[in-house]
């Protein structure tokens, strides 16, 4: 029997390649479980959005598993570098925040992940903000009379997570008042603080704060973000007390991993915008507190870079030393 040449095997596996190849490529999409990793624990505000789109997308979908992974620790860092490294067919997405996206880089020495470079925008889904609140033992019970209290002491802020923590700097250098930032492990334990009277004010966010301004344990000052809050519609803005230009807010996203097919990209984006309009996810954003938030993947990804600078600007001008 005559050997195979070289040349004849090489054409052989052409051939094969040729055939085999339309047919992975004519997989449908989705034809199996998608992971989505989120970089906090379960319960979180960001896992309970999470839990409530893979109910949505199942209906969507057709049943389309969706499976929840939590991956928390390090400010989101573990999540981060294990969902950018990935395979980028659209079967694991990234939910996460501007914690992972925007302030990481300024506040870490060296990232095992790029918050652009390495992942796909798919589409930012909530924003939230926070409130100034002290608490109800405070002599303050106006943004001015924090204003003059301020020139009588040097008051104390605390937090323990990077929004409220650069909703303080930021804070703290437009209005130019001298205070002195206290940290901790979690915002949980500075709220309890603030609750006792151990600190003079906070930035907490309004899943936290709203229920205990309405019970009547801490005082709203004034709110953080652009426009007035429909949960705390007497708060007004802290742009509107005066403070030009005041707004920071956190926001939830999703991406793939960098080099996910656009076309599965697209895809997913029009079923995420469908999904966030659902009566259950329209509960969960009521329950949190949050803004319905929706962009295209090329907004989501020029929404990063402005936030990235803002962030960056607020961190480095408070002098915070990266970890």
């Amino acid at each position: 029997m005559q050997k195979p040449t070289i040349r004849g095997v090489v054409a052989l596996m052409a051939v094969m390649a040729a055939f085999v190849a339309p047919q992975a490529h004519a997989e449908p999409y989705p034809s199996r479980p998608i992971t989505i990793v989120v970089p906090f624990p379960a319960g979180s505000g960001t896992d309970r959005i999470a839990r409530g789109l893979s109910e949505a997308i199942g209906t969507e979908w057709k049943g389309t598993p969706v499976i929840i992974e939590n991956r928390p620790g390090a400010s989101g860092i573990i999540a981060a570098q294990f969902a950018a490294r990935a395979p980028a067919d659209g079967y694991t997405l990234f939910m996460t925040t501007n914690t992972t996206q925007s302030a990481n880089q300024y506040l870490f020495k060296k990232l095992p992940y790029d918050p652009a470079a390495d992942f796909a925008p798919v589409a930012a889904l909530a924003k939230g903000a926070m409130i100034l609140a002290v608490p109800v033992t405070s002599p303050v019970k106006t943004y001015a009379e924090l204003l003059a209290y301020a020139k009588t002491k040097v008051l104390t802020f605390g937090a323990g997570n990077s929004s409220s923590r650069v909703a303080g700097e930021q804070f703290k250098q437009m209005t130019g008042l001298n205070m002195t930032y206290v940290p901790y492990k979690g915002n949980p334990q500075a709220v309890t603080d603030l609750l006792g009277g151990q600190l003079d004010l906070m930035f907490p966010d309004m899943a936290t704060a709203l229920p205990l301004v309405q019970s009547g344990k801490l005082r709203a000052l004034g709110y953080t973000g652009l426009t007035r809050s429909s949960s705390l519609p007497n708060t007004p803005t802290l742009n509107e007390e005066g403070l030009k230009g005041y707004e920071l807010s956190y926001w939830v996203a999703v991406y793939a991993p960098k080099g996910t097919p656009a076309d599965i990209v697209k895809r997913l984006n029009e079923l995420l915008l469908k999904c966030v309009q659902t009566e259950t996810m329209k509960a969960i954003y009521a329950s949190s507190v949050l803004d319905v938030f929706t962009t295209t993947p090329e907004g989501l990804a020029q929404f990063q870079r402005a936030e990235s600078a803002k962030w960056g600007a607020v961190i480095k001008a408070a002098g915070i030393v990266p970890e």
